[in-house]
């Protein structure tokens, strides 16, 4: 597969306008002989018409070279942009010079160039097109033979109208299709620019995750050794039910290890799978019921039979929904799934609470928020996931508690290779 650079990208979409363009400047070259041999004789409209041909020839070549194989440099776009001009200003010169009502099509490759290549070259090629203006002043051949002034004069002045129109046309058509073009482009540089600023948080603090979670190894291992030492020098019964519990924590603390290193090796390998979303709530709800026993989360028993791309990171931005709703709601949290349209899948969490007043403040998920029980990265992490993963975080506070959506795309083959692509 050949990869294509954001020079050749742009070049790629801009030889379509340049077809139109030249095309256009072709058939009104063509028009304007038709035009003039009913009123006069051309002296050279044999010629004028061999050039049509190439010229059109050139605009077709050039086409199928920017579609199939678009230059890497714009010295490339420029050169073809001069030999528009060339073109143009030899037609001009069997035409009748600069008295030709026409001259002013060389203005056209010169607007194309001021958008398409760098400063340097479009001012050579600018330079270039007063030059062949000048050279058509002082050289050029006489439209006809016969002397027909009047005609002349009337042909001259019917040829200003028509050259104004299409120029007009042809800079509306291509110049501002491209300028808009450019815009788009920048835009999406921007959303670009902006995504990478905000994965590079993500991955300072992913880093420091991983980080704690290899320094955390040992004192769990450590500390695991110890209960087993205390509950054979102390075998007293109350004591070995609290060194129990402190044994499941020990070992729900090692699972939460183990679950970020899974975490990071999948996104590292960009690995996604695909699960039917009542298969993803059960393990959702396997892993709630792990970290909160006697929470009182209300699982939907109704939950469709889409399918949806999961990994490890997208279940832990959920479960750090359900802890936010479990500390602003302790009594009561609902979750729920329901096939949207245009192939979505959306997860509603409900609670009674209203603790994301801050988070609105700062634009939901888009900024680390204060928290009073936490580090407050949590909402940011979570909306960093769910965007990496095609979905949006929606949420709505009104007077019964708060609502969170998160909106995803549903599994499919060509969704699970576009991820594993990127």
């Amino acid at each position: 597969m050949e990869w294509l650079t954001h020079s050749q990208t742009g070049f790629q979409q801009a030889a379509r306008y340049l077809l139109g363009m030249r095309l256009a400047i072709v058939t009104l070259q063509l028009a304007a002989i038709a035009v003039a041999e009913t009123v006069i004789s051309l002296a050279h409209r044999a010629e004028a018409l061999i050039l049509c041909l190439v010229y059109g020839i050139f605009a077709t070549l050039c086409w199928l070279w920017f579609t199939r194989r678009p230059p890497r440099s714009p010295i490339s776009v420029s050169v073809g942009l001069a030999v528009d001009l060339a073109l143009i200003g030899a037609w001009l010169f069997l035409t009748g010079g600069y008295t030709n009502p026409l001259v002013s099509l060389l203005l056209l490759p010169i607007a194309v160039a001021i958008i398409l290549v760098p400063l340097s070259q479009s001012i050579a090629l600018t330079l270039a097109g007063i030059g062949i203006y000048t050279a058509l002043v002082l050289w050029h051949t006489p439209i006809t033979h016969d002397h027909h002034d009047a005609n002349l004069a009337q042909l001259h002045l019917a040829g200003m109208w028509v050259t104004f129109a299409m120029t007009a046309a042809i800079l509306l058509l291509v110049v501002g299709a491209l300028a808009r073009r450019l815009g788009q482009q920048q835009q999406q540089l921007s959303t670009i620019r902006e995504t990478r600023l905000r994965d590079e948080q993500i991955i300072s603090l992913g880093l420091s995750a991983a980080a704690v979670a290899h320094r955390l190894g040992t004192p769990l291992n450590t500390m695991t050794l110890l209960v087993e030492e205390l509950r054979s020098a102390f075998p007293n019964p109350e004591l070995a039910e609290d060194l129990n519990l402190m044994e499941q924590q020990l070992v729900l603390c090692s699972k939460h290890l183990q679950q970020l290193s899974r975490a990071a090796v999948q996104a590292k390998t960009a690995q996604l799978e695909s699960l039917t979303a009542k298969d993803w709530v059960a393990r959702l709800k396997e892993s709630a019921t792990l970290l909160w026993p006697a929470a009182p989360i209300d699982w939907s028993a109704v939950v469709p039979d889409c399918r949806v791309a999961v990994d490890a990171t997208l279940d832990q931005a959920i479960l750090n929904l359900l802890a936010n709703a479990l500390t602003a709601s302790p009594s009561w949290v609902a979750v729920s799934v329901r096939c949207a349209e245009n192939n979505r899948v959306e997860m509603v969490v409900e609670d009674h609470g209203d603790g994301l007043e801050d988070a609105f403040q700062n634009s939901l998920g888009e900024q680390i928020v204060g928290s009073e029980n936490g580090m407050g990265v949590g909402l940011f992490l979570t909306n960093a996931t769910i965007q990496r993963l095609g979905g949006t975080l929606k949420a709505r506070v009104d007077q019964h508690g708060t609502t969170m959506i998160i909106d995803m795309p549903q599994a499919g083959p060509s969704s699970l290779e576009t991820w594993s692509n990127t």
